[in-house]
């Protein structure tokens, strides 16, 4: 039950992601989700033969409404998460300095989904993890 309903714990999987040229490159990813009542931490890392992010985020839930921050690491950039959801399904905006990124993530029984659209070097990603 609760906004993270399904999440907890550990997942592991793959995609793809999309650069900016247009190619495409099949990504492993492993991620991690801890959650306190209204309070969410995560962790999503992903990686390609020449493509890794490491994904990380804190957020809170009140009354469907999600904020909080994120980083990635490996770039040594962060910035504020917003959006709205529940049930263990939600679409948020990633926002920083020259970066904005839709994410939707979607949590049915142990598979999970989880899409990214940015406008930049990385233009997005498609994952499919399993508990």
């Amino acid at each position: 039950s609760g906004p993270y309903a399904g999440m907890a714990g550990k997942w592991a999987g793959g995609g793809t992601v999309t650069l900016d040229d247009g190619s495409t490159e099949r990504l492993r990813c492993r991620a991690a989700y801890q959650v306190s009542g209204p309070n969410m931490n995560m962790s999503l890392t992903c990686a390609s033969d020449a493509y890794k992010f490491n994904l990380t985020a804190d957020v809170v839930d009140q009354g469907g409404t999600i904020t909080g921050q994120w980083s990635e690491t490996s770039r040594a950039i962060t910035g504020s998460l917003q959006g709205h959801g529940g049930g263990g399904n939600f679409q948020v905006t990633a926002v920083t300095a020259g970066f904005n990124a839709n994410i939707a993530l979607r949590t049915t029984g142990n598979k999970q989904s989880v899409i990214i659209k940015a406008d930049s070097v990385f233009r997005g990603a498609n994952i499919s993890l399993t508990k």
